[in-house]
């Protein structure tokens, strides 16, 4: 009666009696939607469209499009994806044939082989990576307006406006005097 510690072991062996602190001490999901990883084995093989709301490793072979846009994407050493990239971060440390595009950061390891265009705000080459193609690091850019419209931190669809470029119909709408001149910039 007046000791706790057998009054305790013997409601936990019951199941009953579960204090608050027991479910603040269980493990937090990570912050991003869902909180688990996917994975593509090596003998796996996808062609499509993937999407969906938890991190992914692909070990396998992928063609075709990828999007989490929320979460990571890792391409892993035996990896072997000939596909577009749509993820918060991306990581490769195997064989990528296609464009990458991450919201955050793209990461390119020694052991990587990409050939294709990268556009994040933040890439990174590892010494010893192989890599052909083009990034455009510009955080309010097209590709990733784009990419990411509708999301946080993406830039708005008046970056075109900005770059000093008219849009295509431009003058179309107008009436009166301006109609039909040269726009000087």
């Amino acid at each position: 009666m007046f000791n706790k510690r057998d009054q305790y072991e013997s409601e936990s062996a019951t199941g009953e009696g579960r204090k608050p602190e027991a479910a603040a001490s269980a493990p937090r999901p990570t912050p991003r939607q869902g909180g688990a990883t996917a994975m593509i084995g090596p003998s796996i093989n996808v062609d499509g469209k993937l999407r969906g709301d938890e991190d992914l490793v692909i070990e396998g072979k992928v063609k075709g499009t990828v999007e989490l846009k929320n979460n990571s994407v890792t391409i892993g050493s035996q990896g072997d994806v000939a596909a577009d990239v749509y993820a918060h971060s991306i990581f490769v440390d195997g064989r990528m044939d296609g464009n990458l595009v991450a919201a955050e950061q793209v990461v390119i390891r020694k052991s990587a082989r990409v050939k294709g265009s990268i556009a994040a705000p933040r890439v990174s080459l590892e010494d010893g990576a192989q890599f052909n193609g083009s990034i455009d690091m510009d955080a309010k850019g097209e590709t990733l307006s784009k990419a990411f419209s509708g999301q946080k931190g993406a830039a708005t669809s008046s970056a075109g406006a900005r770059s000093g470029s008219a849009p295509a119909d431009a003058g179309s709408s107008k009436t009166g005097e301006s109609a039909g001149k040269p726009i000087s910039h």
